[in-house]
């Protein structure tokens, strides 16, 4: 099985079932605090692959949510500046298995990538499944 390098915000509700689901199929966590990472825009940018833009975008962030930040009216090089700065602003989980990276949970190509469980479940696992859960915490969500 794969050793994975998961960048992720500590205490996350989303965050822990996904690093449970790549334990329960036999892959070894490697978890990073997100916030805390020194990030820059050349190691940044190739979590994000082929993806556009707007995709790297975490779409629960307080400024997406509020429209500061507007994903889709941003360039490459805008968006990697804002996620540097805030790092808040990065779609989670980030993934690097040896030398490939992504960004985001989604199960069918987490599965293609690196194999899941038969029991994953299906679809985007990120954020909280429930909306009556409260949110993240950190002031910033």
């Amino acid at each position: 099985m794969a050793d994975v390098i998961f960048f992720e915000k500590p205490g996350c509700g989303g965050n822990a079932r996904q690093k449970a689901l790549l334990e329960s199929a036999g892959h070894r966590v490697l978890a990073r605090d997100l916030l805390a990472e020194p990030w820059t825009a050349d190691r940044l940018r190739p979590f994000f692959g082929d993806r556009p833009v707007a995709d790297w975008f975490n779409r629960a962030a307080p400024a997406v949510k509020s429209g500061e930040v507007v994903p889709e009216a941003m360039d490459e090089a805008s968006a990697l500046a804002a996620m540097v700065e805030r790092p808040l602003l990065i779609r989670r989980p980030l993934m690097q298995v040896g030398e490939r990276w992504d960004c985001g949970f989604e199960t069918e190509r987490v599965n293609s990538w690196i194999g899941l469980s038969a029991d994953a479940p299906e679809g985007r696992l990120e954020g909280c499944l429930r909306p009556d859960m409260p949110p993240c915490p950190t002031p910033e969500g």
